[in-house]
Parts: C-alpha cells; structure tokens; sequence
C-alpha cells in the first residue's frame, strides 16, 4: 500500500477524533496529515513528509485555530454550563454566610458558600448573587455589591 494512503487515513481518523471534541485541534492535524500525504504522494522520502506535516499542524494550529474560534464564536454564543452558568444567578442564604462559610440555595440547589468581601455577614434569607464558583463553594454577595462580570 503506498504511503500516501497511510496518511489519508490519518487524516481520517484525526477528523472524526474532531467530531467528538469539537475543539479544531485535531483538525488542524489532520490538516497537517492531508500535507504529509501530498508530500507522500509526490514521492518524497519518508522523513520529508513527516516534517512537512509537523510543520504545516503546528501553524494550522497557532495560526488558522485561534482566527476561526474567534469567527466561530461570533457567530454561535457561548452557552455556560454546569457551575459557571450559576455564576451572576440569584440565591438565598440559608444559614449566616461569612467569609468562612455557611450555605444558600442556587435554584433548587443547596450550595457551600463564602461572603466575597472581608467582614461581610449575609444573614439567614437574604437574596444574594453568585460572584464565583470556587470548586463546589458558591462565592455570594449581597445585590448591591455584587457589580462583578460573570468572568472574575
């Protein structure tokens, strides 16, 4: 079988591995596995196109990556899941919260949970929001001091 076929399944096989992660690496390898097949094909030695396709993934992924995940996200909205979309959500403080702990309820749930300010007191039903999330601690403050964007 000539080589060029290895490298065309290579590339195949680096194309549905992107399916799976959705994170246009593996496609820029498989970008760089299409030039080492081009190499192959045109009968250049093996360690010829092994570079080339080195060469061609690493600026497919430092160049053409970053420029289409900004288009990408442009056009498709970031939708946060799991613990970082609570962040900016509203709560309730369950037992008194300071900067040491206590507990508030984030929809439905029952989180741990901090004071984001030094000193801050957040007595049993207060409204809150969620600043941060730190692990599985909920970081709160009251509304009028919570003026912090959802990235902090």
């Amino acid at each position: 079988m000539s080589d060029w076929l290895w490298w065309v399944g290579g590339a195949l096989l680096l194309g549905i591995a992107e399916i799976v992660s959705v994170q246009l690496v593996f496609l820029m390898f498989a970008g760089g596995a299409l030039a080492g097949a081009v190499a192959s094909a045109l009968g250049l030695a093996m360690p010829v196109p092994a570079g080339i396709a080195a060469v061609t993934s690493m600026l497919l992924l430092f160049a053409l990556r970053p420029w289409l995940l900004r288009r990408l996200r442009r056009r498709v909205p970031l939708v946060e899941t799991n613990a970082a979309a609570l962040v900016a959500r509203e709560a309730v403080v369950l037992s008194t919260t300071t900067e040491d702990g206590g507990r508030v309820k984030i929809g439905g749930e029952v989180w741990s949970a901090r004071a984001a300010h030094d000193g801050e007191v957040l007595e049993t039903g207060t409204e809150v929001h969620v600043v941060r999330i730190e692990g599985a601690t909920a970081i709160v403050s009251t509304a009028g001091r919570a003026a912090r964007t959802p990235h902090n």
